[in-house]
């Protein structure tokens, strides 16, 4: 496995790092992922820790809290061996204080975290989401005051726009808080809006990326081509409209592509849509999910190889969409391109 610093941090984490989403299995819609039981989680652990996989990403609002009972399950006894992540501030309740990140709700909310998962600290706590509400200097020093107590290590934020992450990252700067060194997002050959501003953001500010959802909402596990539509029987039919929607022409010019590289080097796709991934700039770990073991060790696969330069570029290209304004100027006219160097490798 590859280890890569996430962000400007000095911590090491792996290129490949699992979701814990599937664990617990409980509630409508974070729940209706998987229903790994502390048992099979933990024989998923044990595939992960063997590899070289050795974080392990969860949330308080995965299945009720029960995502984070069955991890702290599955990793006791080897604590030391793995990283934890978490995250908060989407709601998980009825009441006034049960979303957000307020002082009162951040500080509860790890200590609920600690107490899930048996652990005494977090490697990683990260907000789940922007709180409009509450003043980006309270979630600061809040936040700051749990890496200063030692229950939390290195702070991330995930799904934030562009002016949200600056504006915290600008203000922990002046009053000397601790910054935040990943952004989990959303990132896939089927969605690259995260390169047009977020990955420009994360390259100036040291903001690693922590990839969710890398085979785009499930549709690039090779289920799906031109002429053979979404099985009857897939999951997506029941979660397409709580994930990021895709095109179906852009999907299926991507997957034939993918099928080209399939039969070139005999990868599976996923394999394929992954690796592409991490070759990609600021991605210090794209998070992988698996309800069963044998999608976890297909997988694993993505590492250890790369694609070629030729292949790359055919799946930039079948991928490629006009960016939106004010992106676009930056491809199209000569002007803008000498204010702005082509850092990052765009298709």
């Amino acid at each position: 496995m590859e280890y890569r610093r996430l962000g400007a941090s000095g911590l090491m984490v792996p290129a490949l790092s699992f979701g814990a989403g599937t664990f617990g299995g409980q509630g409508p819609l974070f729940g209706a992922w998987g229903s790994s039981d502390a048992r099979e989680a933990r024989r998923l652990v044990d595939i992960c820790i063997d590899a070289g996989i050795t974080m392990f990403d969860t949330a308080d609002v995965y299945s009720g809290g029960a995502s984070e009972e069955v991890l702290g399950q599955a990793v006791k006894g080897r604590r030391d061996r793995v990283l934890i992540s978490t995250k908060t501030s989407l709601p998980t309740g009825d009441g006034p204080g049960d979303a957000g990140s307020s002082r009162s709700r951040l500080i509860a909310a790890c200590d609920a975290a600690l107490r899930r998962l048996d652990t005494d600290h977090l490697d990683l706590f990260q907000l789940h989401a922007f709180d409009a509400g509450t003043p980006v200097e309270e979630v600061l020093s809040t936040l700051d005051d749990l890496v200063r107590a030692g229950k939390v290590r290195y702070l991330g934020i995930s799904n934030f726009s562009g002016w949200q992450a600056m504006k915290s990252l600008a203000l922990a700067e002046r009053h000397g808080r601790t910054r935040y060194v990943a952004h989990q997002v959303y990132y896939s050959l089927v969605g690259r809006d995260y390169e047009w501003e977020l990955m420009p953001l994360g390259l100036d500010q040291g903001l690693g990326a922590l990839v969710w959802s890398p085979l785009g909402w499930g549709r690039l596990t090779g289920k799906i081509r031109r002429d053979r539509p979404l099985p009857a029987r897939s999951r997506l039919h029941e979660t397409a409209d709580y994930g990021p929607p895709v095109e179906d022409e852009l999907l299926y010019r991507v997957v034939d592509v993918l099928d080209e590289i399939a039969e070139e080097t005999g990868r599976a796709v996923p394999q394929i849509a992954l690796n592409w991934l991490l070759q990609r700039p600021t991605v210090s770990s794209v998070i992988i999910g698996a309800r069963t073991e044998e999608q976890l060790r297909q997988n694993l696969g993505a590492v250890g190889w790369s694609l070629t330069p030729e292949q790359t570029a055919g799946l930039d290209a079948a991928s490629s969409r006009t960016a939106p304004y004010p992106y676009f100027p930056y491809q199209r006219q000569e002007g803008f391109a000498r204010l702005n160097p082509p850092v990052l490798a765009r298709g």
